[in-house]
């Protein structure tokens, strides 16, 4: 049984491999292997639970894949199943099959067609994997998938300015629970000196036993793990994305954004469940976050006027009693409250183009006063007081805006006077002399210079922030984002074990990545004159394979799983030892920061209105 868990990965995978090969034109073939792939994985599933039901329904756990072993370190593939991941899959399964069949006959035609059909199998790729996932490594695979997902499907229209910008602020908010994600592998390696799995997390004397004495770091794990749930499943403060995630096809939006990706920060906290069930403060703030969601996300739902935002609105509400419910330690009511939540929006947003339509021609014949309501026994100041408030979405977006964007933005305007030969001309010898240090002064933490490592690092972060803030020059952007990665290098080589061959590894994508998106912006300059990043071009309506090409580059730049820098990623962050808190915040920001300022280069550079005027301009309203 635990060897055919393999299965449910391998199947999507080779569907969208076979997709790939499909040409643009064959519109029947590719919708045909879409729908394909999605069936068969549904049969397969359903007799495999049926099968495991009769066989007693035991948890099963597959050790699948070493990809990466030194003498302190281990990464593994390690696959799950249970009856959360029975729930999720089997949903996740008819959904998607549902939604192929859908998407056949409603985007027949698109310019994109073969483009959405390849993403939906990439997305259900990294659903699997997210779901089977046995281990926090395994499930960051599948995680950062369905985030370059939700980035392409959202800017499906890419040649509109409101998707494409709009696909930058969700996949920032995505990055931002990465880092959550991230910091909370980071406290579990320490805390239990190996790469955990799922399985082990659920054996309570294990749990209880590292807790007793580490209980400091078990309130951060969990603290992490909810900033990552709260991001992905859109409760607040970053409730805003949600609606917002709407600009893409109506059948992305009711899989993506209705029903599976924006469920699965209640699946991490009930995959999670065992370490934090103790935890009575991490369970109530839990509890208080989903009932302030639901409370704020009610009224803004009542009073949206598109159809898509209320659905929105509604089911981040529901989410949020799902979490009160996790917290409460209601489990199975909280599965069977996820599959009533994905399969009501999943229909509602299906059918919303018909709602509307139908509205439009029933509002000349009827007309219905409107019912009285709670908000009606309430002071009228008090009352009109909300109703503006949910107009204004409770100014989320500016929040947000304010209190993180804005001032990472300040930051990097500051760094204005840098060129690009001011830049090699500065860090090239500064490098030099941290690589002096190395080599003299030796490592491990006991030496004098025990802050370099720190030091080094919050340089790294500074070239992401100037390239985040940058707006002139790409290749600026591009020499910063790559400088980074060797400074990170640099101070994680300070700490002893981090030897040679591992940096090599961490920066071997890192190297190849680089030159080609160095390349690619040297090649678009002799194709286009203007390549600033103070407007959206649009080259990927004449350089579709070109824009192609530079995306990989930056995913693989991002640390994406398509080369050896996510594992070397990884492997930095356990080599942070437990005290270096600069150290850890400094690495996983310029990571987050780094992929934001990857995708925005990217979408400056590719997409949106084509900024040549003998071409048709698409408006900016979508």
């Amino acid at each position: 049984m635990n060897q055919l868990l393999q299965l449910f990965i391998f199947i999507p995978f080779l569907g969208f491999i076979i997709s790939l090969l499909i040409p643009d034109k064959n519109e029947g073939t590719i919708s045909w292997v879409a729908f394909l792939t999605a069936g068969i994985n549904l049969v397969s599933l359903v007799i495999f639970v049926i099968i495991w039901l009769i066989d007693g329904h035991t948890t099963l756990n597959l050790k699948e894949i070493v990809l990466f072993k030194s003498k302190e370190y281990e990464f593994l593939v390690d696959l799950c199943f249970d009856k959360i991941t029975v729930v999720y899959i089997l949903v996740g399964a008819f959904l998607t099959f549902l939604v192929t069949i859908y998407s056949r006959y409603y985007l027949h035609r698109e310019r994109g067609y073969k483009r959405f059909f390849n993403t939906i199998l990439f997305f259900y790729l990294g659903y699997n994997i997210t779901i089977l996932s046995g281990n926090f490594e395994t499930l960051f695979i599948g995680w950062e998938i369905l985030g370059i997902c939700s980035f392409l499907l959202i800017a499906f229209y890419r040649d509109r300015y409101l998707p494409v910008k709009n696909a930058i602020k969700v996949f920032s908010v995505y990055r931002i629970g990465d880092v959550g994600l991230i910091l909370a592998m980071w406290a579990s390696h320490h805390l239990w000196h190996e790469n955990i799995t799922f399985l082990k997390l659920s054996n309570y004397e294990l749990v209880h036993e590292h807790l007793e004495n580490h209980s400091f770091i078990g309130v951060f794990i969990s603290l992490m793990i909810l900033l990552a749930a709260a991001a992905k499943s859109a409760q607040l403060p970053f409730s805003s994305w949600l609606p917002r995630a709407m600009e893409g096809p109506t059948p992305s939006s009711a899989i993506f954004y209705g029903s599976l990706s924006v469920h699965l920060g209640v699946f991490l906290l009930l995959r999670t469940f065992p370490f934090w069930d103790h935890q009575i403060s991490v369970r109530i703030l839990i509890a208080l976050l989903g009932l302030a969601t639901s409370i704020i996300a009610s009224p803004i739902a009542r009073v949206q006027s598109s159809v898509k935002s209320q659905i929105a609105y509604a089911s981040i509400a529901q989410i949020g009693l799902i979490f009160i419910e996790v917290a409460a330690g209601f489990e199975t009511f909280a599965l069977f409250h996820f599959a009533g939540n994905a399969f009501l929006r999943t229909y509602q947003l299906l059918v919303s183009p018909s709602v509307v339509s139908y509205k439009i021609r029933e509002q000349f014949y009827n007309y219905v006063p409107r019912h009285h309501t709670f908000e009606d026994n309430l002071p009228k100041k008090i009352e009109y007081s909300v109703y503006l408030l949910s107009l204004k979405e409770w100014n989320l977006d500016s929040f947000m805006n304010y209190i993180l964007w804005k001032p990472l933005k300040n930051i990097g305007r500051k760094l204005d006077f840098l060129t690009v030969n001011r830049l090699l001309l500065l860090f090239i010898p500064a490098y030099i002399i941290g690589l002096i240090f190395l080599f003299t002064v030796g490592t491990g933490t006991e030496h004098p210079h025990e802050y370099l490592p720190g030091i080094f690092a919050l340089i790294g972060l500074l070239m992401i922030l100037k390239s985040f803030s940058e707006r002139k020059s790409p290749l600026m952007s591009w020499l910063l984002l790559i400088m980074n990665h060797f400074w990170i290098a640099l101070a994680i080589s300070f700490n002893e074990k981090f030897e040679l061959t591992e940096v090599i590894f961490y920066l071997s994508g890192v190297i190849v990545s680089g030159i080609v998106g160095y390349w690619g912006i040297l090649k678009l300059k002799t194709y286009e004159k203007n390549i600033d990043l103070n407007q959206f071009h649009g080259h990927a309506f004449e350089h579709p394979k070109f824009a192609m090409v530079f995306l990989l580059a930056c995913l693989g730049l991002a640390g994406f799983p398509i080369t050896p820098t996510f594992i070397g990623l990884d492997l930095v962050f356990s080599h942070i030892h437990e005290n270096q808190v600069v150290l850890a915040y400094a690495t996983a920001s310029s990571f987050i920061l780094a992929g934001i300022s990857l995708i925005r280069l990217y979408s400056r550079l590719f997409l949106g209105p084509h900024i040549k005027t003998y071409h048709e301009t698409a408006y900016k309203s979508s």
